[in-house]
């Protein structure tokens, strides 16, 4: 199996591109992986929220959208599926969720568990985490996905013997990371043993991106910093 872990930018608040970048990445790797990767609320932007839940109800989409209908459709034509986190609408509620389309199909929809997505001291009772925590199976393989948070605050709800996928969105400078990127890995080794996690790339405010596999507490393989590219990484 081939999975494409995407460092690319997203604008907040700005579906179209974002969309379009999801759409270059599978371009570029058409039938050449089998699925992609996308950062933390990739679809629309990490900071696109402003906690006004009128004005949110707005930017959440739901997982029987016109949006998500096109992703699913997308997912066909270039022969690629998708994981990619996005600001999801069930009902009146809003969630940082995680979704998995195989061959047009949401087989998986993960919601994030851990606080730390949101302005919880101004945001009201619409802004809700997710409860469930569950592996699933795809092309065999056993997979884990976390949001960013998640394994800090709840480590154990992620224990696993597949692969744990951590898509995240974390602001740091470069010297930060110097000293973050470490901690990240062994932290990541107390849930699995091999973790993919990717950041997305932004400019307001500045976000280095960067995809990087943990194994056994230490870093395997990662990007650069600060520029866009596609990880290649088989299981």
């Amino acid at each position: 199996m081939k999975i494409g872990l995407v460092s690319y930018e997203f604008i907040n608040n700005d579906i179209p591109f974002n969309m379009s970048q999801i759409e270059r990445a599978m371009k570029c790797l058409q039938s050449k992986a089998d699925f992609l990767c996308f950062g933390e609320s990739f679809l629309q932007g990490f900071d696109s929220l402003n906690w006004n839940y009128g004005h949110d109800r707005q930017i959440a989409i739901s997982q029987d959208s016109p949006i998500m209908q096109k992703l699913c459709s997308m997912t066909i034509q270039y022969g690629i599926d998708l994981l990619f986190g996005y600001i999801e609408k069930c009902g009146t509620s809003i969630y940082s969720s995680c979704a998995f389309i195989e061959k047009g199909k949401v087989i998986h929809n993960y919601r994030r568990i851990s606080k730390g997505w949101k302005e919880y001291k101004i945001s009201d009772e619409h802004y809700k985490e997710g409860k469930h925590t569950i592996e699933f199976l795809y092309q065999g393989q056993k997979l884990m996905i976390a949001l960013c948070g998640d394994i800090w605050d709840f480590p154990a709800k992620f224990k696993t013997n597949g692969i744990l996928i951590w898509p995240v969105y974390v602001n740091f400078t470069l010297e930060e990371w110097q000293a973050y990127e470490p901690e990240y890995a062994k932290q990541a080794f107390l849930v699995a043993n091999r973790t993919l996690m990717v950041n997305s790339i932004s400019k307001k405010p500045v976000s280095h991106g960067g995809a990087f596999v943990f194994a056994n507490g230490k870093t395997r393989n990662k990007l650069p910093y600060g520029f866009e590219d596609i990880m290649i990484v088989e299981v």
